[in-house]
């Protein structure tokens, strides 16, 4: 089974319309175009009765101590943590390939509405949803696909992780606000075949990729 797509390269660099956000030089960060990528796929098996899409960030600091402080950064040996960005479950399997930006398309405050999702199929909350639990004006149930903001003071590349899953069954059990972790639990023992794409994204201006 294969997973394609023209936005990026595998293992390279995410270009900044994918991003929430991308580098600033006075403000640090500002807001993107937020799209989400293009995929295509192949050689699916052919018993497969849907398709989920997930992507996510391994990379995410375990403590936010010093995340986005100015005079500080955040140490490239800090643990990690996984970070949710898209979870798109029951997709069937002979839909054409997904076009960019139709998922998502720029920033929205309070987050996109859900689970219900385009072509039939259904997207769980990703973790800016706990991001901006705190904030007042972003506080909100963040669905589909949000694309990758960093700490801009983070000495570590990140990794976003896009991985297709083949699965057996047309729905898979997860029900409600389902989050990523939720739809891998439901995932395990239903996967027929996957395949991944990542891109690396970085705000740090100290870090080269």
């Amino acid at each position: 089974m294969r997973l394609m797509t023209t936005a990026f390269a595998d293992g390279q660099r995410m270009p900044g319309d994918f991003a929430f956000c991308v580098a600033d030089p006075g403000t640090h960060v500002k807001l993107s175009a937020n799209l989400n990528p293009d995929f295509a796929w192949s050689d699916l098996p052919p018993e497969t009765k849907s398709l989920v899409i997930i992507c996510h960030d391994p990379d995410v600091p375990s403590r936010g101590d010093d995340v986005n402080r100015e005079g500080r950064s955040v140490s490239a040996s800090l643990p990690r943590v996984d970070f949710f960005h898209w979870v798109l479950v029951d997709l069937p399997p002979n839909t054409f390939p997904i076009a960019r930006g139709e998922f998502s398309k720029g920033i929205t405050p309070r987050g996109k509405g859900g689970p219900a999702a385009p072509r039939g199929a259904r997207q769980g909350l990703n973790d800016y949803t706990g991001w901006f639990a705190a904030d007042k004006d972003m506080s909100g149930n963040y669905f589909g696909y949000d694309g990758p903001c960093p700490p801009w003071n983070d000495e570590l590349i990140h990794h976003y992780v896009f991985t297709l899953y083949a699965v057996e069954v047309p729905r898979l059990a997860v029900t409600g606000n389902f989050t990523g972790a939720d739809a891998l639990v439901a995932l395990a023992g239903r996967v027929l075949a996957q395949a991944s794409l990542t891109g690396v994204y970085t705000l740090n201006p100290a870090v080269k990729i």
